[in-house]
């Protein structure tokens, strides 16, 4: 999508600083450090200058991290764009195995790391290439140059810019590929711009309003949920380093947050621990349940429960976390919608083999394009000309729109389950099992679940003469996938049924095992 020098994004945080540079922005609960914007800013301007004057890091040049949430994320992520660099974090659940095709696919030149994560890139070191390491938290990787040491001592000063418009890259986010392997998410500064633009309009989002971050910030909806619309329009953001159900409620109400969101295993996870009773909801203004459908009997608990106003989001990494809006009213009223397109953005659903717009209240593969669409996958033209046609985002999900301009999400078409927020697609599982001498076939399909959405169910056929244990298979897998994405079951079947192409039929296997 064609842009300007003044679609950039770079300037997001200095401009924010000048205009409230002594109001909080930033409560970090692990250090219960306060920071303000001007503080915020002055470490993004450190983070630049140390990344370029000391390390050489130049537009273009791609920096990760490998590490749970902390104020190095905002470091990173607003001071990056400043020289041009892109911001490139990695999923830390990720096995050695997993991350070293994406880092050989990425090529950082820097790469951050705490001390948990110091034995995974120890594994993967000879096999990929990074200039400079450096240790966070005291994690003492050799020949790796100290993290707050080296901001100590650079200037404080904004960075010189480099030439850049709404397409340069801003950052890459990685997603599971439906053949196994992971893409790059190209995010430009366009994406970045107009994902808090349209937030803050669509969802009415004020200076006054206070939202959690407890979700990993590698991920892109804590990113772009509410973190970075937030920052832009001079709320506040509270910093929470993993999630603790009971703890996280009480911080809620502590520091007064308004605007908050959670996947529905969140939400069923407090709703489960002592201290939803007496949590105080009195100031939200409302909650938010993404990532994955929410169950409607969820909902209508919380709202029963807590008398609170309960929406439901969609959105994917390439297309910004926030798609849809809805008022307050409209969320009860249509309840199981994520609500109507939001501004600067424009949808439409088709026929998924013609291609053509289907009528109203039929269901249909929802295509998105606007400003808020990703620029493709990096160094992948086939996936991103599958992806995107004539700017249009295919996503693969299945929707209708009633005849009031809701929209209704139904299932997708990808072959991909979500368990917990997460996303599981079933070639790659169903390729790390294919690998185990013991297995002739597997097929995995999502079964429903209460506290993770749905989990893994997993359809085996052994080779003929040999033997294995349910158990032996998961400890096969884990040594080759993120925990996540073990599945929860595993079954032994004679056979699986193929259609006359060759495919697994999985309806037949979901009607088989989940009816």
């Amino acid at each position: 999508m064609p842009s300007d020098g003044i679609l950039h994004a770079a300037d997001m945080l200095s401009k924010r600083a000048d205009l409230t540079p002594d109001r909080v922005a930033l409560v970090e609960l692990e250090t219960g450090r306060r920071y303000t914007y001007a503080e915020l800013n002055e470490r993004a301007n450190r983070l630049a200058n140390f990344m370029h004057d000391r390390l050489g890091v130049q537009a273009g040049d791609r920096v990760s991290i490998l590490a749970r949430n902390s104020i190095v994320y905002i470091d990173l992520f607003y001071g990056l764009p400043k020289i041009g660099a892109i911001f490139a974090p990695f999923n830390w659940r990720l096995t050695s195995r997993e991350l070293t095709f994406m880092f050989n696919d990425l090529e950082p030149k820097v790469l951050i790391v705490e001390p948990e994560f110091v034995r995974v890139v120890g594994e993967m070191r000879a096999d990929v290439h990074v200039e400079h390491y450096i240790n966070l938290r005291g994690a003492g990787m050799a020949e790796a140059v100290e993290y707050e040491d080296g901001l100590k001592h650079v200037s404080a000063g904004e960075p010189t810019r480099p030439a850049m418009d709404g397409e340069t890259p801003y950052c890459i986010l990685y997603t599971s590929g439906t053949t196994g392997n992971p893409k790059g998410a190209i995010i430009p500064h366009r994406q970045i711009l107009f994902n808090a633009i349209n937030t803050v309009i669509s969802w009415g989002l004020t200076e006054r309003d206070i939202s959690p971050v407890y979700t990993p910030l590698f991920h892109a909806g804590g990113l772009f949920a509410f973190l970075t619309p937030i920052l832009y329009v001079g709320g506040r953001i509270i910093l929470a380093r993993d999630f603790e159900p009971a703890a996280s409620l009480r911080w809620i109400m502590e520091e007064g947050c308004t605007v908050i969101l959670g996947v529905p295993t969140l939400f069923q996870m407090w709703m489960d621990s002592d201290y939803f009773e007496e949590a105080d909801f009195s100031r939200v203004h409302f909650f938010i349940s993404g990532g994955a459908p929410c169950p409607p009997a969820l909902i209508r608990t919380w709202r029963e429960r807590k008398n609170v106003i309960f929406r439901q989001g969609y959105g994917l990494t390439e297309v910004g976390a926030n798609c849809f809006s809805m008022t307050d009213e409209d969320s009860v009223s249509k309840t199981g919608s994520v609500g109507k397109p939001i501004f600067h953005s424009r949808m439409r659903i088709v026929d998924p083999v013609t291609g053509e717009d289907v009528p109203v209240g039929e269901a249909g593969e929802l295509l998105i394009w606007g400003p808020h669409v990703c620029a493709g996958y990096w160094r992948n033209p086939e996936a991103t000309a599958n992806a995107i046609s004539d700017g249009w985002f295919h996503t693969g999900d299945m929707v209708r729109m009633d005849e009031d301009g809701f929209f209704y999400i139904g299932g997708r078409y990808k072959d991909m389950i979500k368990s917990g927020g997460e996303n599981v697609y079933a070639a790659e599982v169903e390729a790390a099992f294919r690998e185990h001498p013991c297995i002739k076939d597997a097929a995995l399909i999502g079964k429903p679940d209460k506290t993770w959405g749905e989990v893994g169910f997993l359809i085996v056929v052994l080779e003929d003469g040999k033997s294995v244990t349910e158990e032996e298979l998961k400890e096969f897998c884990r040594e080759r996938l993120a925990r996540f994405k073990v599945p929860k079951e595993i079954v032994f079947a004679d056979g699986l049924p193929y259609s006359p192409y060759g495919k697994v039929e999985k309806v037949k296997l979901k009607e088989q095992y989940l009816s």
